[in-house]
């Protein structure tokens, strides 16, 4: 097991050096380089030179990279000249309310998708069955701001049962509990289809191998082997998928963060996006970069505790 996390957390670090390679050329593509994207287009060359000089921009890029590198891993991402401040600071506003939706969204399609896989793995090819894989796949197929747009049309505009924006910055989240429903509802209902579907084709995976029917053959009930054996064998790939579907859900989180003007880091993104703020753009893009290396060295992890068969290989 000690072999297993060493050889994983080796590849994160190594994963994570590499996306951070990837960031740092990022901000030396931009047109100009980063000075005319901090100074603008109408910043004379003077201008431009004293900001290099300043900022380190004349040294070798090996040299500006080891020096950037030093301050990610102090905390200081930079520094936002569109909202005279620091990135690190503006991340530690913003992230905890976006954990807010994508954990709660996340938690409660686990908590419908997992029974609903299975109870459609059970019901197989029975009008129950096809009525729930349609709904699946018809949410699952729907773009995240349309599916919001729906919602906002008949829960809150036909229906005034919930607020059609979500929280403010200004007051604490429990405050505010009826603004969170539908962009909660809005990420909760993409992220259902996409589990219940892997729940369903993984016990039916499970459903046909040999220990079930050994079980079967010994007199053990089939609700006994259903949630004492199948259970536990088809949520592994539950448990990768959370892991590698982050990315999926933290872009998910983004759409629904602008559509119901969610103050949370995928609004903050999209805000730095729409004024060039390229420094709030590159940290928040790291910061999602170590969450999804992190989500999938998680997923590895808990994979082995639920399967000791994977530490060997």
């Amino acid at each position: 097991m000690k072999a297993f996390l060493i050889r994983r957390v080796l590849q994160a670090v190594v994963v994570l050096i590499g996306v951070s390679i990837v960031v740092f050329i990022l901000l030396h593509l931009l047109p100009g380089g980063p000075a005319r994207a901090v100074l603008g287009l109408r910043a004379n060359k003077p201008q431009i030179h004293a900001f290099d000089l300043r900022y380190g921009l004349l040294n070798p890029l090996p040299v500006q990279y080891v020096d950037w590198l030093n301050q990610l891993i102090h905390g200081n991402l930079g520094f936002s000249y569109k909202l005279n401040q620091t990135v690190d600071s503006l991340l530690v506003e913003n992230i905890p309310r976006t954990l807010v939706l994508v954990g709660t969204a996340t938690i409660l399609a686990l908590i419908v998708a997992i029974p609903l896989g299975v109870y459609q793995a059970v019901r197989r090819n029975k009008p129950e069955d096809y009525v729930f894989t349609g709904m699946s796949f018809l949410f699952y197929s729907m773009p995240s701001f349309f599916l919001g747009i729906i919602l906002i049309i008949f829960l809150s505009d036909t229906l005034p049962w919930f607020p059609s924006t979500g929280p403010t910055a200004t007051s604490p989240l429990w405050d505010q509990v009826p603004n969170l429903i539908l962009p909660v509802l809005t990420l909760t209902l993409v992220t259902v289809a996409l589990f219940s579907r892997y729940m369903r084709s993984s016990v039916l995976e499970n459903l046909v191998q040999d220990y079930v029917r050994t079980a079967t053959s010994k007199g053990v009930g089939r609700r006994a082997i259903l949630f004492r054996h199948v259970l536990r064998n088809a949520l592994l790939p539950i448990v990768t998928l959370i892991g590698l579907s982050l990315p999926g859900i933290l872009s998910g989180a983004l759409i629904v963060e602008s559509l119901f003007n969610y103050p949370g880091m995928g609004l903050l993104f999209w805000n730095a996006a729409q004024t060039d703020d390229f420094p709030t753009m590159l940290g928040t893009t790291m910061i999602v970069g170590v969450a999804v290396v992190l989500g999938s060295l998680l997923a590895d992890i808990l994979y082995a505790v639920l399967d000791p068969r994977v530490r060997i290989t």
